[in-house]
């Protein structure tokens, strides 16, 4: 008979996650998991729950032998790491959604793992409701995973349906997704993608044995995206989504990035609607696998602690086999891309970055050409994020190489472009 221990929990916040597992642990009690403490920063708040359960002092559940583990569901990156950081140390399990501090102290978090030898879960810190860590780990080995395609931000999804279905713009779809609680009132760290970029970082290592920091991937979120894109998409049978994206390339190592793309409205993707997450999942034997879940709210975000809390009661923790014992791969600038390019004014485009022009559209609400761009170009550069240019990867999107003997280039000048 497998042990199953007692967890005696000591949580860090109380807001929607935190207070989303203490509702859900009160309708499971035959998990035997029980909250101790829950320390917050605000005593005097009023909280669906009773009042001495709660505490200031975070030295309080830190130090207390009883508490067993630690779930930490705060806002505050260096603040959720040293909780983590202490927590280990002393000898607790820690389960975990703070994904921005996870994606900056994954180095420090790895070190203390194998230093501490105890369980680290995050699987609430990537798509929520959706089980993609524990299945990265468990079912796929990266020499027979060939790609990873997510939407991973479930504000953004929401916007993007909303522009599509309802015809919205931007600022009136980003406002509907305020008011009904999917956006947060300063929005940027959904819109402009950081918040999709720190999941990346942190679905790659679980993939590929890739341990990288944010800010060496190539990312922007759909601040930009207008409703002539949208349009454009709706003529070509495409659909816009906010797309984690990552390939193993024949050569070995991994193109990976988070940018908007077009997809068919046929994919999987174009599936995923509203505050919804989906991933796809590409190997050698299994082809294409999609997971589908809520990708934010109260009880998606809590179901996803408490399934790593379950885990905890069998000693579960992630081995990291892509990373300690197979060859960890590589990220890669050293590919193509072919991209969807909109703007107000030509003289924002660096249009001699480009490979090729394929199509080039002018004169209309506003201007876009498609073209095939090195993306080494396209990392070294800003300008297709800046003055309202909106860049879209094409469904085809990476490109792993281009015969320049046999590509016949289209000239700028007879694309009109000069």
């Amino acid at each position: 008979m497998v042990h199953r221990k007692k967890l005696v929990i000591g949580v860090f916040g109380f807001g929607v996650v935190g207070e989303g597992l203490y509702r859900i642990l009160q309708q499971t009690p035959s998990l035997h998991a029980e909250i101790k403490k829950a320390c917050i920063k605000h005593p005097g708040k009023k909280r669906n729950a009773p009042q001495e359960l709660f505490t200031a002092n975070k030295n309080e559940l830190l130090n207390d032998e009883e508490i067993n583990v630690i779930v930490e569901v705060i806002d505050d990156a260096d603040a959720a790491f040293e909780i983590v950081k202490t927590a280990l140390l002393n000898g607790k399990a820690v389960v975990s959604a703070s994904k921005k501090m996870i994606a900056e102290h994954l180095t420090e978090i790895l070190e203390l793992q194998r230093e501490t030898n105890l369980p680290f879960l995050c699987e609430s810190a990537a798509c929520a409701s959706i089980p993609v860590i524990r299945n990265l780990e468990e079912y796929y080995d990266n020499d027979l995973l060939h790609s990873i395609m997510a939407i991973a931000n479930g504000s953004t999804n929401f916007i993007l349906t909303k522009m599509f279905q309802e015809k919205l713009d931007f600022t009136e779809a980003l406002l509907l997704a305020q008011q009904l609680g999917f956006a947060e009132s300063n929005p940027k760290l959904d819109v402009e993608g950081y918040d999709a970029l720190n999941k990346w970082t942190i679905l790659l290592a679980h993939a590929y044995g890739i341990v990288t920091r944010p800010e060496k991937l190539v990312f922007t979120g759909i601040q930009n995206i207008s409703l002539s894109d949208a349009s454009v998409a709706t003529e070509r049978s495409y659909e816009i989504k906010l797309v984690n994206h990552a390939v193993k390339l024949l050569n070995g190592k991994v193109a990976a990035f988070v940018l908007p793309q077009f997809v068919e409205k046929t994919s999987h993707l174009a599936f995923v609607r509203n505050e919804y997450n989906g991933v796809v999942i590409e190997s050698g034997f299994a082809d294409k696998q999609f997971f589908y879940g809520k990708g934010a709210g109260s009880l998606p975000t809590g179901s996803a602690v408490l399934s790593d809390i379950s885990a905890l009661r069998y000693g579960y923790k992630y081995e990291y086999k892509k990373l300690y014992y197979n060859t960890p791969l590589e990220l890669t600038h050293d590919f193509y891309v072919k991209v969807y390019v909109s703007f107000d004014e030509l003289k924002t485009i660096h249009k001699d970055e480009f490979e090729w022009i394929e199509e080039w559209h002018g004169g209309q609400e506003r201007s876009y050409l498609v073209g095939v761009i090195y993306f080494d170009k396209l990392a070294k550069s800003t300008w297709w994020k800046e003055n309202g240019v909106s860049l879209i990867v094409m469904p085809e999107g990476i490109i792993e190489e281009i015969d320049t003997r046999n590509v016949k280039k289209r000239s700028l000048e007879l694309a009109g472009l000069r």
